[in-house]
């Protein structure tokens, strides 16, 4: 990655149409989102990072893929309108039963959260293969222990599950009463028993 980039005084990203060419060139080589910090290590110190990616994103507006923002950090996109077109997001869609998707919705609005946790909002257990499923389509993570009897493992959101969703950040998250008409949680759930968005933590970027 960008580590490989030798800068020197022969750098030839000096004008801007130059940078916005090779910032768009990174993206595209990138299998994962890059934050602005990343970025910025190929252009010289002058560079407008921000003016470089409004100038990315206006330039693909109305096309087959788009930049998007995501958890502060930026990649390239399908279009959210062709998403639909995408065999691999069906395919991970049928492998969630309606236990992992409301599991999934509480990991997103409580991180970080414990298994017994999520148990008690939903009033259920939950089986070791619903977090398994979750964890194998990369949509939670292990967050840590919690410094509680017993010290229980935490989950919490991933970047992964953020670009699925096609979500800037948890504060995009839909509201609990667009959840429940969706079916993905129980309409007996109490919607006190969620924390309001600017509640919720956010993932660390460096996990």
């Amino acid at each position: 990655m960008t580590e490989d980039i030798i800068l020197n005084e022969t750098n030839p990203l000096t004008h801007f149409d130059e940078q916005v060419r090779a910032i768009e060139a990174l993206l595209f080589a990138s299998s994962d989102p890059l934050d602005e910090k990343v970025l910025m290590e190929i252009l010289p110190a002058s560079a407008n990072i921000t003016m470089i990616l409004e100038k990315i994103v206006k330039s693909y507006e109305g096309r087959g893929i788009e930049l998007k923002r995501v958890n502060n950090k930026w990649m390239f996109k399908t279009a959210s309108d062709l998403s639909f077109i995408m065999q691999k997001e069906a395919k991970i869609q049928k492998k969630l039963s309606k236990a992992g998707l409301e599991t999934l919705s509480i990991v997103a609005y409580h991180q970080p959260v414990s298994r017994a946790e999520i148990e008690e909002i939903r009033g259920v257990s939950v089986s070791p293969g619903t977090i398994d499923s979750l964890l194998e389509v990369n949509w939670i993570k292990i967050k840590g222990r919690r410094k509680s009897p017993g010290n229980p493992i935490t989950y919490g959101i991933t970047e992964e599950f953020l670009v699925h969703f096609d979500l800037e950040s948890v504060k995009d998250l839909p509201g609990i009463d667009e959840l429940k008409s969706t079916g993905l949680l129980d309409s007996n759930l109490p919607p006190d028993m969620f924390p309001i968005n600017d509640d919720i933590e956010p993932i660390e970027e460096n996990n």
